[in-house]
């Protein structure tokens, strides 16, 4: 263990935050936070394959000064008093807390009050304080107040009223005045209720995603850590690869892996083989591979330090050598990442990109749904679609060093047989794309 995973692990906590009130954290909340996964961190073994593949650790108390500070000029540039985040990734990344990740994506049981200038206050579910205390960014921890069914019932207006009275005396106490706030995902009745108190809405949810666009060096070492164990863990999938296994003892092996390293959570569950490979999106079932089949799969994982990890790779099982037709469809595949991932240089716009994509032809080939799309703490924006669509879905920005892109292909023909996924993972750079994934790219 590194001197500074020993301080994280062991040294008494720095930061007190204010509960209900402002009064001193009692000595059980200091011992519970001392005691979160945040806090303990990846385990020996775990740091031990990150230190023999040379990989630097993220300084996590910078990634979340970091991250703070991007949200803030994005509400000072849309002229926002604060945000009021629910959806467990933008609340991971303004306060770097959680709670049940998962969970919460489907009730909305806690949240984050962002002011663009003042203190940060994340409103925690069930008596759960000690998880966002060891964050240093968080300034108070308060109990939440749920609008969810589950716990209003036919109260939900009562409560939806005091809710909104308690974010109105935030903004008014923190803002200018205007009670301007920026929200990313909200209940209808809580739009009401604060619309009835005269406070403007914004949404929220791009400002966060353009928040999140540029990451910082710290953020690419937690990521480089969480591809790493990514690989080690397609490295376990990969000794139970052979004839009779089934797709879902694939994925269950690849999912153990994560979780015994640091991640997180899988987003998806897409792995198929034979002719389940085409079209793309079958999940993993109770199909045994048999040999002489191809076998896709899209990681799509939350993996250490909650960074996404999506890389997709296709195994022809068996061993042995490829028919003619799969060996066609990995080679269209693999042009179309090598050759799509060079276009992802500082200063190219999206309508540029997308004119010069190279993919095989849509009218006898089954595609991805995106040519390429933004990855950090999952998939995020942007995406990147092919040319055919650009008149119904195409949208345009432009590329900056700092970037994380995720490069996609599939190819399957549309007159029926198998397909082939592949995906890698890059950062953008001044001098162009590198490379975060390395597992080897090969169909055998």
């Amino acid at each position: 263990m590194t001197e500074s995973t020993a301080v994280q692990a062991t040294a008494p906590l720095r930061h007190f935050p204010k509960i209900r009130g402002g009064q001193t954290p009692p000595a059980w909340l200091i011992e519970h936070t001392e005691r979160n996964m945040h806090v303990l961190g990846p385990t020996p073994e775990l740091l031990a394959e990150w230190w023999s593949a040379g990989l630097s650790l993220p300084d996590l108390p910078a990634i979340r000064r970091y991250r703070l500070q991007r949200v803030r000029e994005q509400l000072r540039g849309a002229d926002c008093d604060a945000a009021l985040l629910y959806d467990p990734l933008n609340v991971r990344y303004a306060t770097d807390t959680t709670n049940m990740s998962l969970w919460t994506m489907h009730n909305a049981v806690r949240y984050a009050f962002v002011p663009t200038d003042g203190p940060v206050i994340v409103f925690e579910f069930s008596d759960g304080e000690f998880l966002s205390a060891h964050s240093d960014v968080v300034d108070e921890i308060r109990p939440a107040t749920s609008l969810h069914p589950f716990y209003t019932g036919s109260r939900v207006q009562e409560v939806s009223r005091r809710w909104a009275g308690e974010v109105v005396a935030l903004l008014d106490e923190h803002g200018r005045g205007d009670r301007r706030l920026a929200i990313d995902m909200l209940s209808l009745d809580g739009i009401r209720a604060l619309e009835k108190e005269g406070v403007d809405l914004v949404s929220g949810q791009a400002l966060v995603e353009d928040a999140r666009l540029v990451k910082s060096e710290d953020e690419i070492h937690a990521m480089r850590c969480a591809v790493h164990a990514c690989e080690r863990n397609i490295d376990d999938m990969r000794t139970i690869f052979e004839p009779g296994v089934t797709e879902v003892a694939l994925w269950a092996r690849l999912q153990e892996s994560n979780f015994l390293r640091f991640g997180e959570w899988v987003e998806t569950r897409l792995l198929s083989s034979g002719l389940r490979t085409n079209p793309w999106y079958q999940e993993a079932s109770s199909k045994v591979v048999e040999a002489g089949e191809l076998m896709g799969f899209d990681t799509d994982l939350i993996g250490a330090y909650g960074m996404c990890v999506d890389m997709s790779r296709t195994w022809l099982c068996g061993g042995g050598s490829p028919t003619p037709a799969q060996a066609d469809l990995f080679a269209r595949a693999r042009e179309t990442i090598d050759r799509n991932t060079e276009l992802f240089r500082p200063g190219a716009s999206l309508r540029e990109i997308t004119e010069r994509l190279w993919y095989p032809p849509v009218e006898d080939y089954n595609g991805y749904t995106v040519l390429a799309h933004g990855v950090g703490m999952c998939d995020e924006y942007p995406s990147i679609f092919t040319r055919e669509r650009w008149d119904e879905v195409g949208f345009d920005d432009v590329i900056h060093a700092g970037f994380v892109i995720s490069v996609e292909a599939f190819v399957g023909r549309r007159s029926g047989g198998e397909g082939v996924k592949l995906e890698q993972q890059v950062v953008v750079r001044d001098s162009g794309p590198e490379l975060l994934t390395h597992y080897p790219l090969e169909l055998v």
